[in-house]
């Protein structure tokens, strides 16, 4: 999140984010700023001081770490980008083990596999055999697996801050001079940075200069109550893999480690990515949708029938031209990047694609060509 800190009714998540840093006063001056504490922006800032301990890094978060998209993710974490494997790109599940290693980062992560489910073609053995406008089945396999968002953020928030990267919240940057060194205005105050990260994926869309070449949309999340061991054999999700469909009507879902199961489906669309401020998941089209949500998830099975929701929550996505990430020089100065728009599929990439932008900005890697 970047730009507004107004508070929304987006509904609560069934993790919590248990880091926040002592409050600092802002810098005049830094070598990197990193705008946005979610995934993306936590992970850069780590590796830039990990990578090059001898710059000066700050972090600036408008609310708290991970109150944008981040916190309310699902937590499935997949191989892939949106728009499949881009050329350059990488094993991005094996960059994302390998970071949280090294950053000492505990999160829950299972990598199970994932299965992609449908209504054609499905295999005849499949062990979930759902009634979803159709019937649902495995169609295939795939890597992937799941982490606990809460403490991701968490342990990523507190390997920055112990490798020495200043993490500010609630210090929205309401615009910035792109001239050298790079002008942030930040709650009143200035900063001066040499480079500058915008990690604000569907947030702060004129100062990434994405209004208008992505579209922001808010999706929905409901999580169960605990099933036992023999309704999750019922359902077919013993495995403990995550799962999203291959076709329409979407729907994605994932075990929590209560054995609660999340489900996942549906989009609000936004004129603009400040509509976000006055969402309301309890009125109008979320409302809706929720309820529409519930609904089919009770006809998925007879094991759902009666089941309780404990948890409703949703969060924005940002979706760019042909689903594909943008990883990009900022088109008003070399010295800023942009990184976002994961199209929901941000858990893994997010935190690979944040050590990537941090090697950018010290001149040691390149960036991809997509």
């Amino acid at each position: 999140m970047s730009a507004s800190s107004r508070k929304r009714n987006s509904g609560t998540p069934p993790w919590t984010i248990d880091f926040h840093p002592q409050p600092r006063p802002l810098p005049e001056e830094a070598d990197f700023a990193v705008v946005g504490a979610g995934l993306t922006g936590l992970s850069a800032a780590a590796w830039l001081r990990r990578l090059a301990p001898e710059k000066t890094v700050v972090l600036l978060e408008a609310g708290s770490i991970g109150a944008g998209a981040s916190g309310r993710t699902g937590g499935v974490a997949l191989a892939e980008t949106a728009a499949g494997d881009l050329p350059g790109l990488g094993d991005v599940l094996a960059g994302f083990s390998s970071a949280l290693r090294e950053l000492d980062v505990h999160c829950d992560l299972a990598f199970p596999g994932a299965w992609e489910i449908g209504r054609e073609e499905a295999s005849s053995n499949s062990p979930i055999s759902w009634e979803d406008a159709g019937e649902l089945r495995v169609v295939a396999e795939v890597p992937g697996g799941t982490v606990d968002p809460g403490k991701l953020l968490g342990g990523l928030a507190r390997a920055a801050d112990r490798l020495g990267a200043m993490i500010l919240e609630r210090a929205p940057v309401e615009d910035i001079e792109f001239q050298e060194p790079l002008r942030l205005k930040v709650c009143g105050g200035h900063l001066r940075a040499r480079h500058a990260l915008l990690a604000t994926n569907a947030q702060s869309l004129e100062l990434s200069r994405l209004a208008g070449r992505a579209q922001p949309k808010f999706t929905l999340a409901i999580a169960t109550e605990p099933l036992t061991g023999a309704q999750l054999e019922l359902l077919g999700l013993a495995s403990r893999r995550p799962f999203y469909t291959v076709d329409l009507p979407y729907l994605w879902g994932r075990l929590l480690s209560t054995s609660g199961v999340v489900f996942g489906s549906g989009l609000v669309h936004l004129e603009s990515w400040r509509d976000l401020d006055a969402l309301d998941i309890a009125a109008g089209e979320p409302a809706e949708l929720f309820a529409r949500l519930e609904r089919r998830v009770r006809g998925l099975h007879p094991v759902l029938r009666k089941v309780k929701f404990t948890h409703r929550w949703g969060g924005p996505i940002l979706i760019a031209e042909d689903w594909q990430p943008v990883f990009a020089t900022h088109p008003l100065s070399p010295h800023a990047l942009v990184l976002g728009a994961y199209s929901g599929h941000g858990v893994a990439l997010s935190v690979y694609l944040g050590r990537w932008a941090a090697e950018a900005m010290l001149g040691r890697r390149k960036l991809p060509a997509w």
